[in-house]
């Protein structure tokens, strides 16, 4: 705080403003349309975001690096692969010759790209129909990791089936099953799956032991 004024929350003000300009454009009632985003998280998360969604909160700028890439002169434009009577839509970040690349923030270097990530970039390979891709992870202080991928198909299968599985819960309205990962702790919609989050007060050694200052 300096002055009067809450710095802090025009900072969060501003970054949730510039988020949701930048987010993927979803039709949530348009269930036959789903976004390649939609089915590599967490169907849950995507279930909720669709029929009671939450708004995330938004730390950094960093947050919003794909997002920013999509809409500069490099950027792709979305395309729409047919399952059926179900479309399937994808955007990459970027398409260099016949390489497809995909810009991701990290908080430190990776051994190993995450899961998302690699399912992701693969099923852009099939569905803007190109051999090869690369995901780039950039960390807050500049450090770059990139790893490459081949297209494969039984993983763009897997991808395929997703869909028609949040295809026929949001027909149904039914909600998904829970699907535990690292990324649960950060969710938005993590207290309708699991316990309710504990906001405990920080005390000193010294408070704890009753030898806090008295009146």
């Amino acid at each position: 705080m300096m002055g009067d004024r809450d710095y802090r929350t025009i900072i969060q003000s501003a970054l949730r403003s510039i988020g949701k300009e930048l987010e993927i454009d979803i039709d949530s009632k348009d269930i036959q349309t789903i976004h390649l985003q939609e089915v590599v998280q967490c169907l849950r998360r995507s279930y909720y975001d669709r029929i009671d969604p939450e708004e995330i909160e938004r730390r950094g700028f960093n947050e919003l690096l794909t997002g920013l890439l999509r809409k500069l002169e490099y950027g792709s434009e979305p395309k729409i692969f047919e399952i059926d009577d179900i479309k399937l839509k994808g955007q990459v970040d970027m398409l260099v010759d016949d390489s497809i690349l995909l810009f991701r923030s990290a908080s430190t270097e990776l051994e190993n790209p995450l899961a998302n990530d690699v399912l992701y970039l693969n099923a852009c390979l099939w569905i803007y129909g190109k051999d090869d891709g690369i995901i780039v992870y950039i960390t807050a202080d500049k450090k770059e990791t990139t790893f490459s991928l081949t297209r494969n198909k039984k993983m763009f299968e897997e991808v395929v089936r997703r869909v028609r599985v949040l295809n026929d819960l949001l027909k149904e309205e039914k909600t998904p099953i829970l699907e535990p990962s690292t990324e649960c702790s950060e969710c938005q919609y993590y207290e309708r799956c699991f316990m309710k989050r504990r906001h405990s007060k920080q005390i000193s050694l010294a408070e704890m032991m009753g030898m806090g200052k008295k009146d």
